[in-house]
């Protein structure tokens, strides 16, 4: 494969592919029995998605499985371009606010006039598993940036994908509408007892430090509750508590959009 700045191969035969603008990064893995992705990013970014695909030697129809690991428009816009062939899966309770189209939660709005609902096939659960033959995946429900947070752990290779759930640097997480700090702090609490060697996130950088991030986020969850006057929830800072830890453009343009998007949604 040439090389190319939006594409990333973390693993063998697991692929990072950038997201542009407010959508999320999609991971790709290369399968021996299916071929997966997690996170489809926004729809306007589908066409990127598709060079990317092409690219690591995928055709959008090559893609058996895609998996949500939340309900934001920007994971779950470019689904419709997946349904009709693959799998989607999603937890639970991401799954009854893509399928109802519950856009006080997703924030998700298609630009086609002619916009087709989204379809999830597999409702998933703590403990659901994904065999791939080279790589198997496990699905852990982390509720706290929204109620149908899930990050994908294989156990082989010790790496997890967190979504929104966990950044490099521990940068706090927008808390959403169906979404809690308690239940942010017990899920990290709870991931933070497996053996992690690299975090592969939903925005920004990768996290080649887990424990130091996810202790990081514990502590800034913490220090919200204590005294709001200190860190802000709704968007990314430029800076942690200490100034020691910036965060990507990417990842605080995210944020800001769905403030934003918060915003004009309950405004009279």
């Amino acid at each position: 494969m040439e090389k190319n700045d939006n594409i990333l191969e973390l693993q063998p035969d697991i692929f990072r592919i950038k997201g542009h603008g407010t959508s999320s990064h999609s991971y790709v893995i290369k399968g021996d029995y299916a071929n997966l992705l997690i996170d489809s990013g926004v729809d306007a970014n589908f066409s990127a998605l598709q060079k990317s695909l092409l690219r690591v030697g995928l055709k959008i129809r090559d893609i058996d499985i895609v998996i949500n690991t939340h309900e934001h428009f920007d994971h779950i816009g470019a689904n419709r371009y997946f349904q009709d062939h693959a799998l989607i899966a999603a937890h639970r309770f991401a799954a009854t606010k893509m399928i109802f189209d519950d856009r006080y939660v997703t924030l998700y709005k298609s630009a086609d006039l002619n916009e087709i609902p989204l379809k999830v096939h597999l409702w998933l659960e703590s403990k659901s598993r994904f065999d791939l033959g080279n790589y198997s995946l496990n699905i852990i429900h982390t509720p706290g940036h929204t109620s149908g947070s899930i990050c994908i752990y294989e156990p082989a290779k010790k790496i997890l994908f967190t979504g929104d759930t966990v950044f490099a640097g521990g940068t706090l997480s927008y808390i959403a509408e169906s979404g809690s700090i308690g239940d942010y702090i017990n899920s990290i609490l709870s991931l933070s007892t497996r053996q992690i060697v690299e975090i592969y996130p939903g925005h920004g950088d990768i996290s080649v430090n887990p424990e130091e991030d996810m202790e990081r986020a514990v502590h800034n969850a913490k220090a919200f509750l204590q005294s709001e006057d200190r860190i802000e929830i709704t968007r990314f800072q430029e800076n942690d508590l200490k100034g020691e830890n910036k965060v990507s453009e990417q990842a605080k343009d995210h944020f800001n959009t769905c403030n934003k998007q918060k915003s004009n949604r309950t405004s009279p």
